[in-house]
């Protein structure tokens, strides 16, 4: 909701938002994923177009009736076929007004690539759905929750404060979904929303290679991170996609500069000098991947020269070289295709294999939350 919000921020008149917040079986979408009717005009979407209509229907009501709603959209329902979900699976959704101005703290830190977040009641408390609560914002903002309408509908013993402690713990670990709190006899549900700083993308050595990644890692939503020790290479202007571009010798760079286990880290120089030592500081750390371009004789040889550095066998086990997966790849562009899908299929555990020999859905299952 927060990414579709930041569009939505001048939108004129009301709106109505419809948010995915539970996935059962396979669907095209996920949890998060969220669509707007504001001014008859639909902006975003939750399924890829197959529930579209229902949930615009879901939106036209809660704009005409002021009150919020939650729907069940899945292949179980007697108006499947009508609704269209086809590909077997179960969508929780909640359909209610929204109120920007709670969320305009939690915007402009999302916009700018920082961990934002907010919670809004999804179930549990009838009067309340729809509430929210921005992660920054202070409570009695226009269109924040407040404790005094957790008191009015009765939940005594839930003051916002738990609300805003439980938004603290998972805009901390960059979780979005479902939690339930007790209060008494009743129980809550939250749909909590965070976003985290967007992954890196560090690519060192200022190749035409680099120039296509960037491109390609920046359209995945990486901040990507150019660097090469040769300041005549080293230019904006030759890696417009870029959010940085970094004269600096590779390893001391990378040894200064910030990483987490999302990190991608990819070395495209072909040069020793730069390569041993900033793969000896790359695979210490514990990041997502980490990955050398080069020739099979090339990875052979980096490979010996990186145990006699003093590198062990488990440390080597997780270089990706030569990167990328078998596709035929030829050009710089095709090359980075190549190379980041094996990054997702990396980062999601996959097999890489093709669609139609995998056994099973395409999506993974999810528990009903």
């Amino acid at each position: 909701m927060l990414e579709l919000a930041a569009r939505l921020l001048a939108a004129p008149g009301p709106l109505a938002v419809a948010t995915v917040t539970g996935v059962i079986g396979s669907a095209p979408r996920d949890v998060g994923t969220s669509m707007a009717l504001t001014g008859g005009a639909v902006v975003g979407s939750i399924s890829g177009g197959c529930v579209e209509s229902a949930a615009v229907e879901a939106c036209e009501r809660v704009l005409e009736r002021g009150v919020a709603e939650v729907d069940r959209f899945g292949y179980d329902d007697a108006d499947a076929l009508a609704v269209g979900l086809a590909c077997g699976g179960e969508l929780d959704v909640v359909v209610h007004m929204l109120d920007l101005e709670y969320l305009r703290a939690e915007l402009a830190e999302a916009a700018a690539g920082r961990a934002a977040g907010c919670a809004t009641i999804v179930g549990g408390a009838p009067a309340l759905l729809g509430r929210g609560l921005g992660w920054r914002a202070g409570s009695g903002l226009p269109g924040e929750l407040t404790s005094s309408e957790l008191e009015a509908a009765g939940l005594h013993g839930l003051p916002v404060e738990r609300i805003r402690a439980v938004l603290d713990a998972e805009v901390a670990s960059g979780r979005t979904g479902v939690v339930e709190l007790e209060c008494g006899a009743d129980t809550v549900r939250l749909f909590v929303e965070s976003t985290r700083s967007a992954p890196r993308m560090l690519l060192f050595g200022a190749v035409e290679f680099a120039s296509a990644l960037s491109a390609a890692g920046r359209a995945l939503g990486y901040r990507v991170t150019v660097c090469d020790a040769r300041p005549a290479f080293t230019t904006a202007e030759r890696f417009p996609a870029a959010h940085e571009v970094v004269t600096a010798w590779p390893h001391r760079f990378l040894a200064g500069t910030e990483t987490d286990e999302r990190t991608v880290i990819c070395v495209l120089t072909h040069d020793d000098r730069f390569d041993e030592p900033l793969l000896t500081t790359a695979l210490t750390l514990p990041v997502a991947y980490v990955g050398a371009l080069g020739s099979r004789r090339t990875a052979e040889r980096r490979r010996q020269r990186l145990l006699e550095s003093g590198l062990d066998e488990a440390a080597l086990a997780r270089l990706h070289s030569p990167m990328g997966l078998d596709l035929g790849a030829a050009t710089p562009e095709e090359t980075a295709v190549s190379v980041l899908a094996e990054v997702l299929a990396e980062r999601s555990a996959a097999s890489a294999r093709a669609l139609r020999d995998v056994p099973g859905p395409i999506h993974p299952r999810r528990a009903a939350s």
